[in-house]
């Protein structure tokens, strides 16, 4: 049986100022997502399904999509406001643009998901090994397996000079993950990494393992995170921001004693496309990685 990626791609990309998941940064035009999805088809996976806006239906499909499709089993669903809402719920949100969040997000494409599936982003390079470690996993456990899984990544690898990122910050204990702490604005401040929460400054080794968002579940995921929304949008209808965050749904997984995350680690240095400036690194990046042999030229045959 052999598993799904699923990818978050329906963000608005604020902090970038466009589209940014599907952005041109290879030799033939190809975006960051196309690399993902051969990395994830070379490592095994069977299916790709893309979550999406409506409103960029056209240009996807132009950019990314029907290039993909050609090559491998794609499918794209889609994150819309009133997705899971009841009709008081919609009408208490009216007026929100942002999405719901990641939580959210994967609830939207659970009907098109029938096999074990790992999660990632749109805007950020896992490598190649992560891929291959996180789909032998799920290749090995049933539909409603409750042993999980998700790679973790070091801080230190994972930052930008750009600007502040949000972060994951990982407790683990005897290879499987204890808990995660969301830390929404992580910097350089000089050669020091500081965490800013509420104003507080609190600095970092850079050895920290971090979460990518790069996650595998069974199916049985499913009942947990349908568990985390009901109770996020209860209290937030009426929120223009909150968002109902994926780790935050996985870490109910192991603090509601439904299951466990083994915890798999990479020491892969992280790039990605979070401010516009990124951009020119992310294809230098893939640029190298082309002429070191990684990746073909010509990423896809058609």
């Amino acid at each position: 049986m052999k598993p799904t990626l699923l990818v978050l791609a329906a963000g608005m990309g604020s902090r970038y100022g466009g589209v940014k998941q599907i952005d041109a940064v290879g030799l033939n035009d190809e975006c960051l997502l196309d690399f993902a999805t051969y990395d994830a088809m070379r490592s095994g996976f069977g299916k790709v399904v893309f979550i999406i806006r409506k409103d960029i239906e056209q240009a996807f499909r132009e950019r990314l999509f029907d290039r993909v499709s050609r090559n491998f089993d794609a499918e794209y669903v889609f994150q819309q406001h009133e997705s899971l809402l009841t009709a008081e719920q919609i009408k208490d949100s009216a007026g929100r643009e942002k999405p719901w969040g990641t939580a959210h997000a994967v609830l939207c494409a659970e009907k098109a998901i029938k096999t074990p599936f790992a999660v990632i982003n749109s805007d950020d390079y896992y490598g190649r090994q992560a891929f291959e470690v996180l789909g032998k996993h799920l290749s090995s456990i049933d539909l409603m397996s409750r042993e999980h899984a998700m790679v973790g990544y070091v801080l230190g690898n994972t930052m930008s000079r750009s600007g502040s990122v949000s972060r994951g910050v990982c407790t683990v204990e005897d290879g499987k993950l204890k808990s995660i702490v969301e830390n929404l604005k992580i910097y350089y401040e000089d050669d020091k990494i500081i965490s800013e929460v509420d104003g507080v400054k609190n600095q970092f080794t850079g050895k920290e393992w971090v979460s990518m968002n790069f996650f595998g579940f069974s199916l049985k995921a499913f009942d947990e995170f349908h568990a985390y929304w009901e109770n996020f949008i209860k209290t937030n209808s009426t929120s223009q921001k909150a968002e109902a965050l994926l780790p935050v749904a996985a870490s109910d997984i192991i603090s509601h004693n439904e299951g466990i995350i083994k915890f798999f680690t990479s020491e892969e240095t992280w790039f990605g496309m979070t401010y516009p400036q990124d951009r020119l690194i992310v294809k230098d990046e893939i640029s190298k990685k082309i002429h070191t042999g990684y990746y073909p030229e010509k990423l896809w045959e058609k």
